[in-house]
């Protein structure tokens, strides 16, 4: 019997390119795509998938918020692989409770053996006949060890995930230059690397980066004050900031943050 799965993303991208690795695999029917958590519940309820691609991160009702509703309400529990770009204690957890994870951007080995080992657990699970018991307490185990670890105080490991030519690379924080937003999209810029980073959010990357060394000046760009090359005099008092990266990028301090600027360089 094909393995019948569901994605849920909400990213349209992620969406299409894991359809296309699914129906490459082969012996893998994909029942239908969700864009959200609360559609994921209702197309669980509806198909009984035997495995799920689900997003960690979803505005509204995300990853784990999806597998508490399944739990809650009791219904039939599928096989579920998380998609997750960079939450590393996520990853741990879900190796440790021998629940799968892809990382993004995916890659057709990784999903080639996801497949592979949601396959066999399907057949060894039937045969035992605790398929839903067995995914329903493993999955119990893991949203304990995630609310324990929200609660509990965070780390930084000065790393930040920065995604370029197709790698997933560990930035010292100490190195970024900016970073900026723009249609969604969040740019890390170093003096050797220009990537994309996996939040969704500036507020998002902004916990990760240490608050002395990072500043907000503009609401679409957070800039390493020790990698201000210059600061402008523009239009009508207010100022840019010329960064060292290598295209010398001039960036706009709003309005609301010259105070501050003038604050940190005695203006």
């Amino acid at each position: 019997m094909p393995l019948t799965v569901l994605i849920i993303d909400d990213e349209p991208l992620a969406r299409q390119e894991l359809q296309y690795l699914l129906e490459k695999a082969g012996g893998v029917t994909v029942l239908a795509q969700g864009t959200n958590g609360i559609e994921a519940v209702e197309l669980i309820r509806t198909y009984t998938p035997d495995l799920v691609f689900l997003d960690v991160q979803m505005p509204g009702l995300d990853g784990f918020a999806v597998l508490k509703k399944l739990l809650d309400r009791k219904m039939p529990m599928p096989q579920i692989v998380f998609a997750t770009a960079y939450d590393q204690y996520a990853v741990r957890a879900f190796e440790v409770n021998a629940v799968d994870y892809l990382l993004k951007p995916f890659d057709r080995k990784r999903v080639m053996q996801t497949i592979e080992k949601a396959l066999a657990r399907r057949s060894a699970l039937i045969e035992v006949g605790n398929l839903n018991q067995e995914a329903g307490a493993k999955l119990d185990v893991l949203l304990r060890l995630v609310e324990e670890q929200s609660h509990a105080p965070k780390t930084n490991s000065g790393k930040v995930v920065v995604r370029a030519q197709n790698r997933l690379l560990l930035v010292d924080q100490r190195e970024i230059c900016f970073a900026s937003i723009e249609g969604g999209a969040i740019s890390v810029v170093t003096p050797t690397v220009e990537g994309q980073s996996n939040c969704r959010t500036l507020e998002e990357l902004t916990d990760q980066l240490d608050p002395e060394a990072f500043w907000r000046a503009h609401r679409s760009f957070v800039v390493n004050i020790q990698h201000i090359r210059e600061v402008v005099p523009w239009f009508k008092s207010s100022y840019q900031l010329r960064m060292d990266d290598p295209k010398k990028t001039e960036i706009p301090v709003s309005r609301s943050q010259t105070k501050r600027l003038r604050e940190l360089f005695n203006l």
